[in-house]
């Protein structure tokens, strides 16, 4: 039996405008993330960017994945302390 490729997310320094962006974070009550969705991606159904409440970071990881696919938009992460975790995925970031 084969094993199923490992989902890939572009890691990024700052919300994209083309994408929908997870943002993870650590803070006092441990990690946690939002989700943003650029009105610029929208195809013109929003005026302005949406952004969740914030979430523990497992949630905040899956309702971004289901938006991700609901809109049919590229899913990358801003992560910028390490919370990440590697069951999720992989994630890289591109050479310019």
């Amino acid at each position: 039996m084969q094993n199923m490729a490992r989902n890939r997310f572009e890691k990024v320094s700052e919300v994209q405008p083309d994408a929908i962006t997870l943002l993870l974070k650590r803070d006092n009550d441990g990690a946690c993330g939002s989700i943003v969705l650029p009105a610029a991606a929208s195809r013109g159904r929003l005026t302005t960017d949406q952004i969740s409440a914030q979430l523990p970071a497992q949630d905040a990881f899956r309702g971004a994945i289901r938006l991700a696919n609901d809109v049919k938009l590229a899913l990358v992460v801003c992560d910028p302390d390490g919370v990440w975790k590697s069951e999720w995925g992989d994630l890289y970031q591109p050479i310019d």
